[in-house]
């Protein structure tokens, strides 16, 4: 019984907080801010290696990605004094903080991938036979 107490106590506390969550939320758990912050996080890269690391990433969706997470202080761009002019793109220590739970959803995300398609596969199926 204690347990459903609990659950309902964090649920209650969950929805009071939304206001101020959800908008954090929207800005972290985008398509492509955890693997943009996860290419970066062990060093500063540029941004054509970032776009070649991340497969399928548009050059205007990184572009875009990259000025808002700048916005919010979770990645810093340097300008290089290259010739060229080089840019190169590197996790704050606001970023940074974000890694144990990145890292924690990624794994959660790789030990249950094959139970969520079979989910799926499960559900498309018997929406077929309807």
């Amino acid at each position: 019984m204690d347990e459903y107490t609990d659950l309902e106590t964090l649920s209650q506390q969950a929805l009071c907080d939304m206001p101020k969550v959800r908008p954090v939320l929207d800005k972290i758990a985008d398509k492509w801010t955890i693997l943009i912050l996860t290419v970066i996080c062990p060093k500063p890269s540029r941004f054509n290696e970032i776009k070649r690391r991340l497969d399928g990433i548009t050059h205007k969706a990184l572009a875009d990605a990259l000025k808002r997470l700048e916005r919010n202080g979770l990645v810093t761009r340097t300008v290089l004094p290259t010739q060229p002019i080089g840019v190169e793109y590197a996790i704050t220590p606001l970023g940074h903080s974000l890694r144990q739970p990145f890292e924690a959803l990624c794994a959660w995300a790789a030990e249950n991938s094959d139970r969520i398609d079979a989910a799926a596969k499960t559900y498309d199926e018997a929406k077929d036979d309807r």
